[in-house]
């Protein structure tokens, strides 16, 4: 089985790309985290985004964004791409061979996929507006997919309401095809 990956495809600038990683992560996990969240919003390009206001997870997404932009910054390769995946995950119980529950095991059940390039501009004010125009599809994008019939079937039953998320959540990156962190 399969599970659901969305892709997100941004052009960055080394002036905006910390600020626009931050604001796409932030605005998945508005859509995604199913326990109380405190909302929050943020103006980025001039382009409204929502947030969560949690400290747990602010300081999730800011270590995330450190290690991608240090990574593509000091890479060794000239391709200056790289990708920050969001994976959620359900908890199940696992089995061994003859049916014996040995634990639990994350089971994943959605992923998404920002694919980041940095690109220097050729002209600063023709980039922010593109990118603000980027970010606004992405945006739109994340919130269709999440309200889509496809989008809820995808979350699994609820059964541990507790915390701000109930399902373990990953966010890892990569540069140059190899896992950071």
């Amino acid at each position: 089985m399969s599970i659901p990956t969305i892709t997100i495809d941004v052009t960055l600038d080394r002036r905006n790309a910390k600020e626009v990683l931050h604001a796409i992560l932030h605005a998945i996990l508005f859509h995604r985290l199913f326990g109380t969240v405190k909302p929050q919003t943020f103006e980025v390009l001039d382009v409204t985004v929502p947030g969560v206001a949690d400290p747990e997870m602010e300081q999730l997404i800011n270590d995330k964004v450190d290690i991608f932009w240090k990574a593509i910054e000091n890479g060794t390769s000239t391709n200056k791409r790289g990708q920050i995946l969001v994976t959620f995950s359900e908890k199940r119980p696992k089995k061994s061979w003859f049916q014996v529950y040995v634990g639990e095991e994350d089971v994943p059940w959605e992923q998404w996929t920002i694919n980041g390039e940095m690109r220097q501009p050729k002209s600063d004010k023709d980039f922010d507006t593109t990118l603000a125009s980027t970010l606004s599809k992405t945006l739109h994008t994340i919130l269709t997919y999440t309200s889509s019939e496809r989008g809820r079937i995808a979350v699994p039953l609820i059964t541990n309401a507790t915390g701000i998320s109930p399902f373990p959540l990953k966010i890892s990156s990569k540069v140059d095809g190899v896992e950071i962190g």
